[in-house]
């Protein structure tokens, strides 16, 4: 292990029966990073989280934490503080009592015990709180003192398993940025489970996409986003245009459009996300242009989703976003038609 390299999961594997849940999970994670698992339901980020706390046991494989082969330890004697989704606070205990529980356990004294709840209370943005009850508190308070009693013990690694799903959704965006910057100021390694992927690309300082028990990349969330390593990963991460289209000689071919591409003659899919179809006054002899006649546009506000179909990629329609003010003052509107330009240095390639 290198110096900064503070969790190291080597070749974990899990089956249940004959499914195979996890297959070959390599993954090192450095000292104070934020990383998350992000995947759809049944990919296997749930049962990784539950395999680096202890509560699942790898079918084989290795883990280790600091420089300590963790592997087969039972959860109480790994360094963790762990945060679920619902929360799962003791209804018949106050909030102090909820946070200084693993402070009890380890028979810190009572007084030192006060003041870390007292502190952490605060930190967590609730300071007064500690004499109320979880049923007196709203659904984003609670995971807030869930939140406290995971960091009470001070760990060198924070869990997160969907933290955040529950909670309605402007609270759900509030609360994600409170906790990447606690966890910035704490300088504590965490990883978080997630399905949402505007919650990865938000908090991530690299994110793991997963897929079928393994790993389809690992990279920061501008990599991710930008450079996705496979169909999948452009898929799940974002929106995006999938065109149908082939090389041939020396070419990308995308309906009647024609782009310098290396590599042999063959069919491919090409990957280009909705942003990266600019409508703007276009020079003369900019290449890459087109005309695109609008079907649906969708109002979100600021921007819009506008749905065309253009000649030059038949039969593929295409999705762009738009600003409302463009829409406005190009005076353009369902039926409208307006000329778009592709830039060839985002699309992304596979086949």
């Amino acid at each position: 292990m290198t110096d900064d390299l503070f969790l190291d999961l080597r070749h974990v594997r899990k089956t249940f029966g004959a499914f195979t849940a996890l297959d070959d999970i390599n993954l090192g994670i450095r000292r104070g990073e934020f990383v998350c698992f992000l995947g759809p339901s049944g990919c296997g980020k749930t049962t990784l989280l539950r395999i680096i706390a202890g509560l699942e046991v790898q079918t084989s494989g290795e883990i280790w934490q600091g420089g300590r082969d963790i592997s087969r330890l039972p959860p109480a004697e790994r360094d963790y503080g762990i945060v679920f989704q619902s929360y799962a606070l003791f209804p018949n205990l106050n909030v102090a009592d909820n946070v200084s529980y693993g402070l009890v356990n380890r028979r810190v004294p009572r007084a030192e015990a006060a003041r870390r709840v007292t502190e952490l209370v605060k930190l967590v943005g609730l300071p007064g709180s500690e004499r109320k009850y979880p049923a007196q508190l709203s659904g984003g308070q609670q995971q807030r003192i869930a939140l406290a009693r995971a960091l009470a013990t001070e760990p060198g690694l924070l869990l997160l398993d969907e933290p955040l799903s529950a909670l309605d959704a402007i609270v759900r965006v509030h609360l994600r940025q409170e906790i990447r910057s606690l966890q910035r100021k704490l300088g504590v390694t965490t990883v978080m489970v997630t399905h949402d992927q505007e919650e990865a690309l938000s908090v991530a300082d690299r994110i793991v996409v997963m897929n079928h028990g393994v790993i389809e990349q690992v990279g920061t969330p501008l990599e991710v986003y930008r450079e996705p390593a496979s169909p999948f990963v452009a898929d799940f991460v974002g929106k995006v245009n999938v065109l149908p289209s082939r090389v041939q000689g020396g070419q990308l071919e995308i309906g009647t459009l024609r782009i310098p591409h290396e590599g042999g003659d063959r069919p491919v899919q090409v990957y280009l996300r909705p942003e990266d179809v600019l409508a703007r006054p276009i020079a003369p002899g900019d290449a890459h242009v087109f005309d695109a006649r609008i079907d649906k546009i969708e109002f979100l506000g600021s921007h819009c989703h506008v749905h065309v179909t253009a000649q030059a990629l038949q039969p593929h329609p295409l999705t762009v976003y738009l600003s409302l003010n463009f829409l406005s003052e190009q005076s353009l509107s369902e039926g409208s038609i307006v000329r778009l330009k592709l830039l060839p240095e985002r699309l992304r390639v596979f086949g």
